[in-house]
């Protein structure tokens, strides 16, 4: 049952929207805590580039084919599902929450949990590494590029150049900065994992925690129901199930073998809630739609793939050993 519960993370995220929803940040403190915020990711995406050993990248980048497939699942199959889910109508899903979910389907995936549970399963570990670390570098180009042109195909504007300006000074600027001082700091930060993991947490806290009190300063619950977050929750299950088993089944019919099937299926499922709030707060900074409603779709699904892929790697681990248990025999 444990598998089912919240992580201690998704519950500090839940207690960090109810603080805002409690106590919002605003005023000249809203400004302070923004200058504050921007400066914790710049540092967040700095350790990210600075933690990406050279020779890792080496040891993956050569498995094109499953890198192409991972890419082309996250920026390319995601993207068109999430264009159909454009035919609901907007009296079952508001426009604010459908933005939140179309943004949701253009992020990279995630870095620290694709890797996890690719491991737990007995996947190809370090392909997993280069495929998350990569699809978070072409993230900065383009979930900007792909929200741009679906909110053109939909009607719903463009991202302005001052958002692309923002991405780059603020994500990818400090990640080149910690790639080219990797080969001096890598190891050592690396070798501190346990004290930067709450540097991590802490820093998308304080994103979550100004864009939420952003929203509930212009009324996101006054605006949304119940029924629509469940509509929600219902949408991201739906979108996460689909993608699995097209990653799971694709694999095996363009004949990947079982460590990169696992590979693919948690990396290409994936979506960064670490890259995918910041860039919310870039790109639809002035929008007339709640930054809040934005990301609330993405926090949702945070936790929904969590637990299903927490559950599906545990029988993929099942699986492989009781393989190994059936060979031991024939080979004694």
């Amino acid at each position: 049952m444990k598998r089912f519960l919240p992580d201690q993370y998704t519950m500090m995220l839940l207690g960090t929207v109810i603080l805002a929803s409690i106590l919002p940040i605003h005023g000249i403190w809203a400004d302070w805590f923004a200058i504050a915020t921007d400066i914790a990711i710049g540092l967040l995406f700095f350790l990210h580039g600075a933690r990406l050993a050279r020779d890792t990248v080496i040891a993956g980048v050569l498995h094109w084919r499953l890198h192409l497939t991972i890419v082309l699942t996250t920026f390319a199959i995601f993207p068109l599902l999430g264009l159909a889910l454009g035919f609901i109508p907007e009296s079952i899903l508001p426009a604010p929450l459908y933005l939140g979910m179309l943004f949701l389907c253009v992020l990279p995936s995630t870095v620290q949990s694709s890797i996890a549970f690719t491991s737990m399963a007995g996947g190809n570990v370090p392909a997993a590494i280069v495929a998350a670390s990569g699809s978070n570098i072409l993230g900065m180009f383009l979930t900007p590029a792909l929200i741009a042109l679906l909110l053109s195909t939909t009607g719903g504007g463009g991202v302005s150049l001052d958002a692309l300006e923002k991405i780059a000074l603020q994500l990818l600027a400090p990640f080149i900065l910690g790639q080219v001082l990797q080969p001096w700091i890598g190891g050592w930060i690396r070798s501190k994992k346990k004290l930067l993991t709450p540097f991590d947490r802490g820093s998308i806290l304080m994103v979550v925690y100004l864009a939420f009190s952003t929203a509930v300063m212009e009324g996101i619950w006054q605006t949304f129901s119940l029924t629509d977050i469940a509509v929600v929750i219902g949408l991201d299950i739906l979108l996460l199930a689909t993608v699995l088993c097209i990653t799971m089944f694709g694999s095996r019919l363009l004949g990947f073998n079982k460590e990169d099937e696992i590979t693919i299926t948690f990396c290409g499922s994936k979506k960064s809630l670490a890259s995918g709030v910041p860039m919310a707060n870039a790109i639809f900074a002035g929008n007339s739609a709640s930054i809040g409603a934005i990301v609330l779709p993405i926090m949702l699904f945070h936790q929904i793939q969590l637990m299903t892929c927490a559950v599906l790697a545990q029988k993929y681990a099942e699986r492989l050993k009781a393989k190994e248990l059936k060979a031991e025999p024939a080979a004694a």
